[in-house]
């Protein structure tokens, strides 16, 4: 009997080892816990860099954080065209089979880094969690600072070559109450919800437009802009403290608690402006426009705003 208590301890104390790394889940880990984790049973590092930060699949195999596997963010299907607007989620099923492709199962704690350069290539990161999010899965963090943080430090191993996982088991529970539409979005213009344009002061003000897919130059009626360059540490791969962003939001005049829908161009920068909010700050009630303006601008009889014209 001594023995298999003893057993049941050891076996209890493995379940806990094994799973400590992801049953609490953190929206950010730092480069010490990759470091501790990274290769740990029922975790998995996803390596997302693309071409957005300048990188591709031959960057990850020159070097990588080891047991990290890889999945071209902007090339692998985590962003598709729906009726002619792009960037959109894609749908459940096509998701489910990508990410079980990358020995993702719903057990795993996924820890995704970008390259860490700018808040541009951060929100790839925070995109894909976001996707991860709306599936269901909440064991999911980013690594802060990217790869560039890992990199940087000195005695850090840097693996080369190529970990090709085990295809898993993945399926979606989709959280459509986090997925607001054209019509959701009218509705809540209508009713005051808080409005928040995360792409650069220039689009905002209607001066300029940086996506071909975005017909009409302007924001939302009464949105606020937040910029996503302002987000993170001199717009770096690291996200700023919780002080320094509730500061921020007070001076772009958005509220850190209450109703919040996120915008941008194609819904990146939005969920960048989304993870701060929702995830950072713990706003529970942001989300993200998916569609963005790139589908708001399209219908010609929904507003906007112009509030600098260029001549």
């Amino acid at each position: 009997m001594k023995n298999v208590s003893v057993l049941t301890a050891l076996t209890a104390a493995w379940i806990l080892g094994s799973g400590a790394a992801w049953a609490d889940a953190t929206p950010l880990v730092n480069t010490q816990w990759i470091k501790g984790n990274a290769c740990q049973p029922g975790v998995v590092v996803l390596d997302i860099r693309n071409q957005l930060d300048g990188h591709s699949k031959i960057d990850y195999l020159r070097g990588h954080i080891p047991c990290a596997v890889y999945s071209d963010y902007m090339k692998d299907g985590w962003r598709t065209k729906v009726n002619n607007i792009p960037g959109m989620l894609p749908p459940a099923k096509d998701l489910e089979k990508l990410i079980g492709s990358l020995g993702i199962s719903n057990n795993d704690h996924v820890v995704i880094y970008s390259a860490g350069l700018n808040g541009l290539d951060m929100g790839s990161a925070t995109r894909v969690y976001w996707t991860f999010k709306v599936l269901g899965h909440d064991n999911v963090s980013i690594l802060d600072g990217g790869y560039a943080a890992y990199a940087d430090e000195k005695g850090n191993k840097i693996e080369t070559g190529a970990n090709t996982p085990k295809p898993a088991n993945f399926t979606a529970q989709l959280r459509k109450d986090m997925i607001p539409g054209e019509a959701d979005v009218a509705q809540a213009l209508k009713e005051g919800v808080v409005m928040v344009d995360n792409r650069p002061n220039d689009q905002f003000l209607g001066v300029n437009r940086s996506v071909p897919a975005v017909k009409r130059n302007g924001t939302l009626p009464g949105a606020k802009n937040l910029p996503e360059s302002w987000l993170t540490d001199n717009n770096t791969g690291s996200f700023r403290s919780p002080a320094e962003l509730k500061a921020l939001y007070k001076e772009a005049g958005v509220p850190v608690t209450g109703k919040e829908i996120n915008f941008c161009n194609t819904g990146h920068w939005a969920s960048l402006g989304w993870f701060v909010s929702s995830e950072l700050l713990g706003n529970k009630s942001a989300k993200v426009y998916d569609g963005s303006m790139s589908q708001w601008s399209a219908n010609a009889s929904l507003p906007m705003v112009q509030k600098v014209k260029a001549e």
